[in-house]
């Protein structure tokens, strides 16, 4: 049937994800899954170039198909990297859903919560991300008008950091972070997927365009087992 393919990608993708295949190991030769499947090298590379396009596994030259480490996700604590940007390189295994997208004035709570002055004008936008069929991450932004006009729930479903560099014509210059373990509100119970965990990882973003001008708040919480916080040090 022209789906077998699909149905061997499946196979193989499922065994990955409940760590039959282990990270770190080389997939089995295309002659032996052929045989394994029963079934041609060329429909066996269909289903292979399906698990790259999905980000289970990566080709090295010479040696094979080499299993990637799906239950984690590297996120770059130095770097300004969008969900995005992070979700191409895993397929179709990752998207995003809007459950907020309102504008809102500043107030003196939320002034002193995210540095932004009193009465601006934000955009508030709060984003479920999805990962194999997981919601692991709640994002809760805001965003200046006055910096960033014109955003609206399609973008946010996209990507907004996009937005701001390919249609805005800006640059995002840098973020101070800061990250902490924190106990799970009644919004992250009924929004994230949490059953078993006592405790989610918060990072919290100031972010800047090249002029220095705060435009974002970003308060991204998240399900401890599936991201990994990654930096590269150098002693000096």
């Amino acid at each position: 049937m022209n789906n077998k393919f699909i149905r061997i990608y499946e196979d193989i993708a499922g065994r990955i994800r409940n760590g039959d295949i282990e990270a770190g190991t080389l997939l089995q030769s295309e002659l032996d899954l052929s045989e394994r499947y029963q079934t041609s090298r060329e429909t066996i590379r269909k289903a292979l170039k399906m698990l790259y396009e999905e980000g289970y596994i990566q080709k090295i030259q010479g040696k094979g198909s080499i299993v990637l480490d799906i239950r984690k996700i590297d996120f770059p604590v130095s770097g300004l990297v969008s969900f995005k940007e992070l979700a191409q390189k895993m397929g179709h295994r990752a998207q995003t859903v809007v459950k907020l997208f309102e504008e809102q004035t500043v107030d003196q709570a939320l002034s002193q919560k995210t540095s932004f002055g009193l009465n601006e004008q934000v955009w508030q936008i709060n984003r479920v991300r999805i990962v194999d069929g997981e919601h692991v991450i709640l994002d809760k932004d805001y965003i200046s008008q006055r910096l960033i006009p014109g955003l609206n729930q399609e973008i946010c479903n996209d990507s907004i950091y996009e937005y701001i560099e390919q249609k805005l014509g800006l640059s995002i210059s840098y973020a101070k972070k800061e990250i902490l373990v924190e106990e799970p509100t009644a919004e992250d119970r009924e929004l994230l997927d949490l059953e078993g965990f006592h405790n989610v990882v918060v990072v919290r973003s100031q972010v800047y365009l090249e002029d220095t001008s705060q435009f974002q708040y970003t308060e991204s919480r998240h399900r401890p087992d599936k991201f990994t916080f990654v930096d590269f040090a150098r002693r000096k």
